[in-house]
């Protein structure tokens, strides 16, 4: 219970930080660059230049942002996990209520800097709050709640059309050089997380044991996932054994390790690079 809660808070501190650190990106070098992120935010940003340009109306970001993942929200928190959309929708509110109170500053005035260094650091921010157990919502909510329904992860690749599609309304109304440095930002933004977040990288497990029943049950408690059992022989003990196949993410990968460490001290484990799985690969959210 000790470690749950140091850990809660651990998840919360990350949270909180990464939600900061997105705002002042929002209101430095995404705000100099007039640029435009994907997701929700951009489509914010987008409708907030809209109603300037053509209405003369100033709408908040915290109204258009909040309002628009309140469907999305509902969605995920019946579909997805209660604990990952309660998390997201704070993230939500508390970075969006900052980019309207913290000011707007202007660091460079250089568009290409201002699109590599602002991915940099929105991607810094948006992998500390995924690493929290929390999403920045919107796509990320509709896209998991369709997978967790329909057990397929192809709905994220419409997501990607949805920004792409933002970005580029954004570029017909403001100006195409402003699409371009997004599309810029969006791609150095996507390669930080790639790197810095972990979770949906993908690898095979070859996992030799005297127990496979015990291992494979524990693969479905902690995981989520099934496995493959097959028959095989030790050839220096000369024992049966049985080696369990099966396919994780680095983040359940650690849990699966702590439990071998602590619960099944004499099983030995490969870990092999999976660059591409066919088939349903599908990883439950954390509740």
């Amino acid at each position: 219970m000790k470690h749950l809660s140091r850990r809660s808070v651990l998840n919360l501190l990350l949270l909180l930080l990464g939600s900061a650190i997105f705002a002042l990106n929002m209101n430095t070098f995404i705000a100099a660059g007039d640029l435009v992120p994907g997701g929700f935010s951009g489509l914010s940003i987008l409708i907030q230049g809209i109603a300037r340009k053509f209405f003369h109306v100033s709408i908040p970001f915290s109204v258009l942002n909040i309002g628009l993942n309140a469907i999305p929200a509902i969605l995920s928190y019946r579909l997805v996990g209660k604990r990952f959309t309660l998390l997201s929708c704070f993230n939500i509110f508390f970075f969006s209520l900052l980019v309207d109170l913290l000011p707007k500053y202007e660091i460079v005035d250089d568009p290409l800097l201002v699109a590599v260094f602002g991915a940099i650091l929105g991607g810094v921010a948006i992998s500390l709050v995924l690493n929290s157990g929390a999403s920045s919502g919107g796509t990320d909510f509709i896209a998991m709640s369709i997978s967790a329904k329909y057990k397929t992860t192809n709905a994220f690749n419409y997501m990607l059309y949805f920004s792409a599609a933002v970005i580029l309304t954004y570029g017909l109304l403001f100006g195409m050089d402003k699409a371009l440095y997004s599309i810029i930002y969006q791609f150095c933004y996507t390669q930080v997380i790639n790197a810095l977040y972990r979770r949906y990288k993908k690898k095979t497990l070859f996992i030799v044991t005297e127990e496979p029943e015990k291992l494979s049950h524990a693969l479905m408690e902690l995981t989520h996932h099934s496995s493959t059992v097959l028959e095989g022989y030790g050839a220096y003990t000369q024992k049966r054994k049985y080696v369990v196949y099966t396919v994780l993410s680095d983040n359940d990968i650690r849990k699966i390790s702590h439990y071998i460490s602590q619960d099944m001290p004499g099983t030995f484990v490969n870990v092999l690079n999976s660059t591409e799985v066919i088939g349903n690969f599908f990883i439950k959210p954390l509740e």
